[in-house]
């Protein structure tokens, strides 16, 4: 597990890093320690599956901003602030977990299990993509239908646009509120934009065509009935 902790508290940090290593031993890969936004995204820039240890709050930075970006790449976050009336407002950001200052070894030790599940606890109510040089929320509403593409994904919008998105259809698939259904092992849909299934096409509202696979049918088939 590759680790980086964004904070601007020197004890605190020293503290995270200690925990850090203490809980996961020879399962750690690397581990380096960000003071600001600025270094943070440059450690972030050079590295893929980083498992981010953020605090919300760097002296007159304020985390959401990575955290938003983080959403749009491959990356766990775990926020480990004191800010916990930003908790609800983190979770439909999409992160793995929120552990409140002062913090525990015990409950530091719960967040890397979850971020090794990568299952969370919670799904998000916000697709971020890094779109024209910025990073564009998108709510799950507005999402017609998610296509794989490699090791990437292509978000297809009620608006007709699409967007691509870094993380792989199975790690959206668990981060996804109900509504959303994986259809095709390459397609997952909004159900609420189906207009109909015949035998193995699923037409959407907007006039695409999905196909649909065979493990998934009769499910699909039940849940449109």
């Amino acid at each position: 597990m590759r680790i980086l902790i964004v904070e601007d508290e020197p004890l605190v940090a020293q503290r995270l890093e200690r925990i850090t290593r203490e809980l996961l031993g020879g399962e750690l890969q690397s581990l380096h320690v960000a003071t600001t936004l600025d270094a943070a995204a440059a450690r972030l820039d050079r590295a893929d599956e980083m498992v981010l240890l953020l605090d919300l709050n760097l002296g007159s930075e304020d985390g959401f901003s990575l955290l938003q970006r983080a959403m749009a790449e491959p990356w766990s976050t775990i926020v480990v602030s004191g800010n916990t009336d930003r908790a609800l407002e983190a979770f439909e950001l999409g992160v793995v977990d929120f552990v409140a200052k002062p913090f525990t070894a015990e409950r530091l030790k719960v967040a890397f299990q979850r971020a090794r599940d990568r299952r969370g606890y919670t799904r998000t109510r916000y697709l971020a993509v890094a779109y024209a040089g910025r990073i564009e929320l998108l709510p799950v509403t507005e999402v017609v239908a998610i296509h794989g593409n490699d090791d990437y994904t292509s978000v297809e919008l009620v608006s007709g646009e699409r967007r691509l998105h870094k993380r792989t259809l199975a790690e959206l698939e668990r981060l996804l509120p109900p509504g959303f259904l994986r259809v095709h092992r390459s397609h997952i849909v909004n159900l609420q934009q189906v207009r109909r299934l015949e035998g193995k096409v699923l037409t959407l509202v907007n006039g695409t065509e999905v196909p649909v696979g065979r493990v998934y049918a009769k499910h699909l088939s039940d849940l449109l009935l």
